[in-house]
């Protein structure tokens, strides 16, 4: 089977995923074999591709991934061959810690994560543990599907812990794959949302799909947030963000990797504001959010391409060159 794997660490313009022949793979005890049909490309892919977040080498990234099931290992009950199934970042976690048995697992310190710790869905074929895989709702065709498994799903805990009530004015800092399913979660929601983004086009996006509001990271809309969610890898937006939010209103930092944070003064952060970190997702959240994309629908906007063009997708994901979501198409 072809697989795209990172060797190296480098900038993706130097291309540093290779194309791979490997062999066919078969499920251990606990899993499942997936003949992978689509899979989201994450900024994530591009800092562990880049060194920026640290992971074994070799490894097939990719954690937004949408196929169907081939064959399960022994003492697998829910999954069925052929059964339509996605595979998110969170691949296993402890379940004795703390944080497992208090259903906090996406704070786990032994978790693992597809794509980093085992091999991802940069691939015609991968495996999975069984509790790591989801049944996915009708309705979604593989490639609109696959941005749910991360971009959708941490995009619905960042929209979760900002704390934002309905009828609520939101600020979304960077418009990339999760903002613009957030924007769509926002608005069945009832909330105003107002899309802060440095990309013109981005912002033409945003205000296609129903922003109230869009202008750059230093623009003033003339109104003070409820809320805001930033979903950009720059620590000079949270302050940027802090001077639009009013009282007692939460900022959830939906990163996994930022530049540094620039010193600021208490003001921006007094009035019981609230800066939030957002770590994961945990199984709940997953499920929730799935249950909760076929209601609204979600559309997911995306931009396809090849498998043998990973390189080619992360460097434009990177640039913020994809309207959406990119998503490499490995099986039509």
């Amino acid at each position: 089977m072809r697989a795209m794997v990172l060797e190296r660490t480098a900038p993706v313009e130097d291309e540093p995923l290779e194309a791979r022949d490997r062999s066919e793979l078969r499920p251990e005890i606990g899993e499942v074999s997936i003949a992978v049909e689509a899979c989201g490309v994450c900024r994530t892919d591009v800092h562990l591709a880049e060194g920026e977040v640290s992971t074994p080498l070799p490894v097939v990234p990719g954690h937004q991934v949408v196929g169907r099931v081939l064959e399960r290992g022994g003492g697998v009950e829910s999954l069925r061959p052929g059964d339509v199934v996605g595979v998110g970042w969170v691949s296993a976690t402890c379940g004795r810690c703390a944080f497992c048995v208090s259903g906090r697992e996406n704070l786990c310190r032994r978790a693992r994560f597809t794509g980093r710790d085992r091999d991802g869905g940069y691939a015609e074929q991968m495996t999975a543990p069984e509790r790591a895989v989801y049944r996915l709702p009708p309705g979604f065709p593989a490639a609109k599907a696959a941005p749910l498994l991360c971009a959708g799903v941490i995009g619905y805990r960042t929209f979760k812990l900002s704390g934002i009530e309905s009828g609520g004015k939101l600020g979304l800092f960077g418009f990339g794959a999760s903002a613009h399913l957030v924007l769509q979660i926002a608005r069945h929601a009832g909330c105003d949302v107002f899309v802060f983004t440095r990309t013109p086009a981005h912002r033409e996006h945003a205000l296609e799909m129903g922003a109230v509001w869009a202008g750059g990271s230093e623009d003033d809309p003339g109104i003070l947030l409820d809320a805001a969610a930033s979903f950009a890898p720059a620590g000079a937006v949270i302050p940027q963000a802090l001077r639009r939010l009013e009282r007692g209103g939460t900022l959830a930092v939906n990163a996994i990797h930022m530049t540094p944070i620039p010193s600021f003064d208490f003001e921006l952060l007094s009035g019981e504001r609230a800066v939030r970190s957002v770590t994961n997702f945990t199984r709940q959240d997953a499920l929730e959010f799935l249950d909760l994309a076929a209601r609204i629908p979600l559309e997911p906007e995306t931009h396809e391409f090849p498998l043998r063009a990973a390189n080619e997708a992360l460097s434009k994901v990177k640039r913020g060159q994809v309207r959406g979501a990119a998503v490499l198409v490995i099986r039509n």
